[in-house]
């Protein structure tokens, strides 16, 4: 992509706030009949074919009167769609079984040429992705215009070429019309809440009594660990993965004394280089899970040192209780 992850990432956190959606001057709420403005007469209602070939409409069957989460990515991008669709498949993890009763998750294409319905199911399939998150494809035309009017197409970044794209999310209720921007490399939990709870106006009780007495002490996130969070723990662990559930990547607990420094220095700034020449570790990896390609994150040598000294602290952090249990 022509331009940096850390650019593209910026953007995403900078419309990472609420947003509301202006009014067309001669729209109003009791014009249109609804007690929203963003109805039928707002959003269009673009024809879309889901991953099983199912022709839908993008209002009628989509958004009416849900709450939901649309992106735009493709699968043939290297870099940040996979870590963006890795974050929101955490998300419906958290969001479990209510994730197709009442949260709907949309993934559109914008790359309908070559994303073909059953392009977008191997996609699907490799992420595990659940029942009620749908994949979605068009005519280029019609997906444009859709972006453009969900503010999700910045003029000057698309070039048709790379694929250039505005990294956010919208999320909303349409039948509320409450609606706004997030960034996809947004804590998991955050979004998961905005969907389950602020845009259902908190209608879902919560079972837990909070008491600040009780609260843990936080230990500040180094530069590393900042950089794990954003951008590597939607694949990744490091030694807290559930027994029995493998991730779409492997653990890293370790990983900076399983490695020589030399590979996984040059692995964690261009994993898409090594593949291409078939770097044969980079490729029983590429094997072993699931046929999935680490995204080229755009890390420079800073970010690579403070991504593996935190990994290596980490390591010591969590072997240490084990060191003491073996003294007398």
């Amino acid at each position: 992509m022509a331009w940096s992850w850390r650019v593209l990432l910026a953007l995403c956190m900078f419309a990472a706030g609420l947003h509301y959606w202006p009014i067309k001057p001669a729209q109003s709420a009791q014009a249109s009949g609804s007690g929203t403005p963003w109805g039928a007469d707002y959003f269009p209602n673009t024809p879309l074919v889901t991953q099983d070939g199912e022709k839908v409409r993008f209002f009628d069957d989509l958004i009416k009167d849900k709450v939901v989460a649309i992106n735009f990515i493709f699968t043939g991008c290297s870099d940040s769609c996979p870590v963006e669709t890795a974050r929101l498949r955490q998300v419906q993890k958290i969001l479990g079984d209510r994730v197709g009763k009442d949260i709907f998750l949309y993934s559109i294409s914008i790359d309908p040429y070559n994303d073909t319905p059953a392009t977008l199911k191997r996609y699907a399939e490799k992420f595990n992705i659940g029942p009620g998150w749908t994949l979605l494809t068009g005519e280029p035309a019609d997906i444009e215009q859709l972006r453009r009017r969900l503010g999700l197409y910045i003029d000057g970044l698309e070039n048709g070429r790379s694929k250039d794209h505005n990294l956010s999310l919208i999320i909303g209720n349409q039948a509320t019309g409450r609606w706004m921007k997030a960034s996809p490399f947004e804590s998991p939990y955050i979004l998961a809440d905005r969907l389950g709870n602020s845009l259902h106006n908190w209608k879902q009780a919560t079972a837990m009594a909070n008491d600040y007495a009780n609260a843990p002490e936080i230990r500040p996130p180094s530069s590393g660990e900042q950089i794990f969070r954003t951008r590597c723990s939607s694949c990744h662990t490091v030694g807290n993965r559930e027994p029995g559930q493998p991730g779409i990547g492997p653990d890293l607990l370790g990983v900076t004394r399983q490695r020589e420094a030399s590979w996984l220095n040059r692995w964690l700034r261009e994993p898409d280089q090594m593949l291409a020449e078939k770097d044969p570790l980079a490729t029983l990896l590429y094997e072993q899970y699931n046929r999935l390609a680490m995204p080229n994150m755009r890390l420079g040598d800073e970010e690579v040192g403070a991504l593996i000294s935190y990994l290596e602290e980490e390591t010591a952090r969590q072997q240490a209780p084990l060191a003491d249990r073996g003294k007398p």
